[in-house]
């Protein structure tokens, strides 16, 4: 008898193979609204960000090229922050204390959002991790990651700052 989570490990394992190897995807039309707690507690809402070029970055603690990608969004982030440019890192696990022990290990500077229940990276049907959503300074869907693969943080920057120049 399968293991509902070892079930659904499978399944994001799957989809990250598949993913990685797949481009970026160009989305359209408005991004789902959303509101989150943060480590620190404040609730962070999507539509706060209107203005902003908004990076929503999906991860888990048992992800690895989660945490390889982590301090190369951290210095997108550090780079463009003054631009405009927002990045929310949203992690998908039940308990947040394992996204707080690679937090330690793996320090960032942009918010960490926490999606205990799921009901956002279902909003934005998540399948592979990481996944990574770029919305425009009008709050419309612009491109999809699924995976990531060294390198992918050269074209993340690319499509940042095409963003912030409309």
């Amino acid at each position: 008898m399968r293991r509902p989570h070892v079930v659904l490990s499978l399944v994001f394992l799957f989809g990250f193979v598949l993913a990685a190897q797949a481009p970026a995807a160009e989305l359209d039309g408005p991004a789902h609204d959303f509101t989150l707690k943060s480590r620190g507690g404040e609730n962070h809402k999507l539509s706060e960000h209107i203005g902003d070029v908004v990076m929503i970055n999906f991860w888990a603690s048992w992800c690895g090229p989660c945490r390889q990608e982590m301090p190369l969004l951290d210095d997108l982030y550090r780079r463009y922050q003054s631009l405009g440019f927002t990045l929310l890192g949203v992690n998908v696990e039940e308990d947040s204390a394992q996204a707080e022990r690679i937090l330690k290990e793996i320090p960032v500077s942009f918010p960490i959002l926490f999606d205990a229940e799921h009901k956002v990276s279902k909003l934005y049907d998540v399948i592979a991790m990481p996944s990574t959503v770029l919305v425009d300074r009008d709050g419309n869907l612009r491109y999809l990651h699924k995976g990531y693969l060294p390198g992918y943080e050269v074209e993340y920057e690319k499509q940042v700052k095409a963003l912030l120049l409309e």
